[in-house]
């Protein structure tokens, strides 16, 4: 009988960050998995980025916005 050659215990890829680049200031997530995903939730990105609360993705105001997006 051969020996297993792999490490049988899981080694999740920590850090990984699912990051989005936008056009506007103000959007919302809603987790993009339809019935799976999460209630909607509104963002705004005060500086250049925000993330989800429920999800933790990233969401980056692209450099070529126009300065006055959002409200």
């Amino acid at each position: 009988m051969q020996a297993l050659s792999h490490d049988p215990v899981p080694h999740p890829r920590l850090g990984t960050i699912e990051t989005i680049v936008v056009d506007s200031r103000t959007l919302s997530c809603d987790g993009g998995l339809g019935a799976l995903g999460h209630p909607r939730v509104f963002l705004r990105i005060a500086d250049h980025q925000t993330f989800c609360p429920y999800c933790s993705r990233l969401f980056v105001l692209s450099p070529d916005a126009p300065a006055g997006t959002g409200h």
